[in-house]
C-alpha cells in the first residue's frame, strides 16, 4: 500500500513540476499595485523635470528680457508633444518590432488600448504616459541651444518636424525592437533617444540660426542664478523617476538604477567644481549645477547595467569632458550653444553611451559577448544617432526657415523676446 502511495506521490510531483513553471510564465491578468504605484510616481517626477525643473534651469541662465520666452517654450512643449504622442507618435515609436527604423499605424490615437490593457505588470496607460514625459523633455532640451534669438513660430515648426523625423525613429531603434535592439545596445533610459538626439539637433540649430548679437561678450550673463540652481535641484530629484522609473517595476533594477544615478551625479558635481576651482580659482553655483546635469545625462544609458564604481567613473569622466567642451571647445569653434545643450547633453550622452559598454556589471551581457564587443555596439548606436539627428534637424530647420524664417530681427533681439514674441515682460528693466 505504501508503495502505491509513493508512486502516486511521484506522479503528482512530476505533474506539478511540469505545470508550475507554465503557470509561472503566464502573463499577469491584473496590474501589480506596487509596480503601478512606482510608475505613477516616476511619471510625475519626469514631468517635474520639464515643468518646472528645466524651465527654471534654463530661465535663470538667460537675460531677464528673455526669461518668459524660455518658460513659455518649455510649457508649450508639454502640450504640443503630448498631443503628438497620443495621436500618432506612440504608434510610430512603439508599433511593430519587425521594423528596423520606425513603427507603424496600428496604435493611432491609442485605439489599441483599453483601461485593462497591461504592459508587463503595469497598465498600458501608465506606461504610455511615462513615455510621454520623455517626448516632452527631449525637444524642450533643445530650446537652450538657440535661446534668445529664434522665433517662437520657427521653434514650433522645428521641434515638431524634428520629433517626427528623429525622436520617433530613434526611440523605435533603441526601445521598439529596431536596429539598436538587434545590435544588443544598452540604453536603459535614453542616452541615444533623448540626450545625444537632442544635443546634436541643438548644435545644428545654434549653427544655422547664428550667434547672438554681441557673442561672446560680457553682457550675455545669467539674470537669475538661484533659478538655475533650483532648476538643477529639481532635475536631480526628477531624474530618479527618469532612470529608476525606466525599470518599469518597483524592483532591484530600479533600486540599482537609483543608486548609480545618484553616485554618478555626485561625482560629476565634485569634478566640475574642482575644475573650476583650479582653472578659474572659484567654484561657481552655475558650475556645480551644470556638473550635476552632466553626470545625470551620462549615467542615463548605463543606470540599469553599470556597477556603483562604474557610475562614479562615468560621472567623473563625463563632467571632465563636458567642462572643456562647454568652456573651451565652443569658444574655439565659435558656435553659440547658448545654454550648452550640445556641450552637456550631446557630449555627456556620447560619453555615457560609450562608457556603458565599458563599465557593464557581471550578468548583464549575453553569454559570449565581451565588453569590447558591447562597447563597439554602443559606439555604432552613437554614430547612427548623431547622423540621423543632424540630418533631421537640418531638414526641419530648413522647412521652418522657408515658412517663417528662423531668427527674430535685430531690434527684437535687442529689446528681448518676452515683449516682442509674447507681449509680456517679467521685469520692468533688464534683469
Amino acid at each position: 500500500m505504501n508503495n502505491i502511495h509513493n508512486k502516486w506521490r511521484l506522479v503528482a510531483g512530476l505533474l506539478m513540476a511540469s505545470v508550475l513553471p507554465a503557470m509561472a510564465q503566464e502573463a499577469p491578468t491584473a496590474p501589480d499595485s506596487g509596480d503601478t504605484a512606482w510608475m505613477l510616481v516616476s511619471t510625475v517626477l519626469v514631468l517635474l523635470m520639464t515643468l518646472p525643473g528645466l524651465a527654471l534651469f534654463y530661465g535663470g541662465l538667460v537675460r531677464g528680457k528673455n526669461v518668459l520666452s524660455i518658460l513659455v517654450q518649455c510649457f508649450v512643449m508639454a502640450a504640443l508633444m503630448s498631443v503628438l504622442w497620443i495621436t500618432f507618435g506612440a504608434s510610430f515609436a512603439t508599433g511593430s518590432d519587425e521594423n528596423l527604423f520606425i513603427g507603424d499605424s496600428s496604435k493611432l490615437m491609442l485605439g489599441h488600448m483599453t483601461a485593462d490593457t497591461l504592459n508587463g505588470t503595469i497598465p498600458e496607460s501608465v506606461w504610455l504616459t511615462f513615455q510621454m514625459t520623455f517626448i516632452i523633455i527631449t525637444p524642450a532640451l533643445m530650446v537652450g541651444a538657440f535661446a534668445e534669438r529664434m522665433k517662437f513660430s520657427a521653434m514650433l515648426i522645428f521641434t515638431t518636424l524634428w520629433t517626427i523625423l528623429s525622436y520617433l525613429p530613434v526611440w523605435h531603434m533603441a526601445w521598439g525592437g529596431g536596429l539598436f535592439h538587434d545590435w544588443g545596445v544598452l540604453d536603459f533610459a535614453g542616452g541615444t533617444v533623448v540626450h545625444i538626439n537632442a544635443g546634436i539637433a541643438g548644435l545644428v540649430a545654434c549653427i544655422m540660426v547664428g550667434r547672438r548679437r554681441g557673442y561672446p561678450g560680457p553682457n550675455l550673463v545669467p539674470h537669475n542664478v538661484p533659478f538655475t540652481v533650483m532648476g538643477a535641484g529639481l532635475l536631480w530629484v526628477g531624474w530618479f523617476g527618469f532612470n529608476a522609473g525606466s525599470a518599469c517595476a518597483a524592483d532591484a533594477s530600479a533600486g540599482m538604477a537609483m543608486l548609480t544615478t545618484h553616485a554618478a551625479t555626485a561625482a560629476a558635481v565634485l569634478v566640475w567644481m574642482g575644475m573650476e576651482w583650479m582653472i578659474q580659482k572659484k567654484p561657481t553655483a552655475v558650475g556645480v549645477a551644470t556638473g550635476a546635469v552632466a553626470g545625470l545625462v551620462a549615467v542615463t544609458p548605463a543606470a540599469g547595467s553599470t556597477t556603483v564604481g562604474g557610475a562614479l567613473a562615468i560621472g567623473a569622466i563625463s563632467s571632465f569632458v563636458c567642462y572643456f567642451t562647454a568652456t573651451k571647445l565652443k569658444h574655439a569653434l565659435k558656435f553659440d550653444d547658448s545654454l550648452d545643450v550640445f556641450g552637456v547633453h550631446g557630449v555627456g550622452g556620447i560619453v555615457g553611451a560609450i562608457l556603458t559598454g565599458v563599465f557593464v556589471r557581471e550578468g548583464i551581457l549575453e553569454e559570449g559577448v565581451t565588453t569590447a564587443q558591447q562597447t563597439w555596439a554602443q559606439t555604432l548606436s552613437v554614430l547612427v544617432t548623431i547622423g540621423w539627428s543632424a540630418v533631421a534637424a537640418f531638414i526641419a530647420l530648413g522647412v521652418a526657415k522657408v515658412v517663417t524664417g528662423l531668427r527674430v530681427s535685430e531690434d527684437v533681439e535687442v529689446g528681448g523676446l518676452d515683449r516682442s514674441e509674447h507681449g509680456e515682460e517679467a521685469y520692468n528693466s533688464e534683469g
